[in-house]
């Protein structure tokens, strides 16, 4: 059998895990749309949140026509008729909702001490005397940077109205970071309050959040990747078709979702960056292919890694282990990645997707450890029949997976100390 095929295989089979679906996971502002979205009890105060994305900065000049800001657009607050009849009448204001928007840097200038066990987020009568706040609202400091941030927009329901709609307007961003909206009450009585509309967010190029918007460039040069590799492998794989074997059909397979996959990534962040909506149908696509070419490429590792076509001709009894152990693996990653990519527009993920995470990862490190298991096994059976070439073949195969899980976990390790710098966790 000529070596040939087989090397550049179990090569470009390590640069696809590696490239392509690695171990790692992977990410200019959009429209935040709420249905009658209800806040919920935290502290002293009833909560919404509105949305945290990271916005570049256009110029601090504020003649010019804003191309950075966040725009409020029939933003409406309802209360139940119960909460209406609480209030007086006659009375010309009865409940204050206002929402509070801050970049990050500024969030321990909202709230203020301790209270009920917990940072107090509206002003107490007790408070107002230490900290000099009005009672009944936000606990609100300036920022060091500038005075007028953060920015507190405050709106009254007017004598016993259900609804009260918040002054559409438009606030410029002129400093580049992470932003946080809230919507806050801190009157008891509108207990059950909730919002409908809609606020955008845009960067000077368009409605990707700060996060995603390099991840546009990023795709095109990953599809011409892809196809530079799928140029280079069609053109040995018809130079060397006698010599085929059944294993390299499959890593055809996984360079061909490959391109796809990035192709439509980069599609589907464009749609999104032009509409500020991101499309459902075309994510859902995106991240199911990107599933089924990380299952088959992490089961075509461990079927090389076994010797599948090269030391033994099957994997006999170990093929519905490794087949159940795909279809968990393919359901884990399309659920985690539907949750992390469909309909999703904030730039900070929920804490219930940690229950998603933790499946994904133990399957992970399950594969790691099952494949340099095989792998071990493998060059043991390579070195007793002294096959000297594909020994050499796979120990440079198995160096090319460690280097592979080192930069992974590196790189891991740099996304977390990241992420809890940019949230202050």
């Amino acid at each position: 059998m000529n070596p040939h095929p087989l090397r550049l295989g179990a090569l470009l089979a390590a640069l696809v895990l590696a490239a392509g679906g690695g171990w790692w996971g992977r990410a200019e502002a959009s429209i935040h749309t709420y249905g009658r979205e209800s806040f919920r009890e935290v502290g002293n105060a009833f909560l919404l949140s509105g949305g945290s994305e990271g916005i570049v900065a256009d110029g601090a000049d504020l003649a010019a026509p804003a191309s950075s800001f966040i725009k409020f657009v029939n933003v409406t607050f309802w209360r139940n008729a119960e909460s209406a009849e609480s209030h007086a009448k006659m009375a010309h204001s009865t409940g204050l909702v206002q929402a509070i928007l801050f970049e990050a840097a500024d969030r321990d200038n909202i709230g203020g001490s301790a209270y009920g066990g917990q940072r107090s987020i509206c002003c107490t009568p007790d408070l107002a005397k230490l900290e000099g706040c009005k009672q009944g609202e936000v606990i609100r400091r300036p920022s060091s940077d500038d005075p007028d941030w953060p920015v507190v927009v405050d709106t009254h329901f007017s004598a016993n109205h259900l609804s009260v709609k918040l002054d559409d307007e438009e606030v410029h961003i002129t400093k580049t970071g992470m932003y946080n909206l809230f919507f806050i009450s801190c009157d008891p009585k509108l207990r059950g309050l909730a919002m409908s509309g809609k606020t955008i967010w845009r960067n000077p190029g368009g409605y990707l959040p700060g996060r995603m918007a390099p991840l546009m460039r990023f795709y095109v040069f990953m599809s011409l990747a892809y196809l530079l590799v799928m140029v280079v492998w069609f053109s040995n794989y018809i130079r060397f078709w006698r010599d085929i074997l059944p294993i390299q059909n499959w890593i055809t397979l996984v360079i061909a979702l490959g391109l796809f996959e990035m192709t439509l990534w980069y599609f589907e962040y464009l749609n999104f960056n032009s509409s500020g909506v991101r499309p459902v149908g075309i994510t859902t696509w995106v991240v199911t292919v990107g599933a089924i070419r990380k299952t088959i490429s992490r089961l075509l590792i461990l079927s090389i890694s076994m010797g599948y076509g090269v030391v033994r001709p099957t994997l006999g009894g170990l093929t519905s282990k490794v087949l159940l152990l795909g279809l968990t693996y393919f359901l884990a990653s399309e659920l985690l990645d539907i949750s992390e990519n469909v309909g999703t527009i904030n730039d900070i993920s929920g804490k219930a997707k940690l229950f998603l995470v933790l499946p994904d990862a133990f399957l992970d490190a399950f594969l790691i450890l099952w494949i340099f298991t095989s792998l071990s096994r493998t060059l043991e059976k390579l070195q007793a029949r002294r096959s000297s070439v594909k020994l050499d073949i796979y120990r440079k195969f198995t160096n090319a997976l460690a280097v592979s899980v080192i930069a992974s976990v590196v790189w891991i390790g740099y996304e977390v100390r990241k992420s809890h710098y940019i949230h202050g966790q």
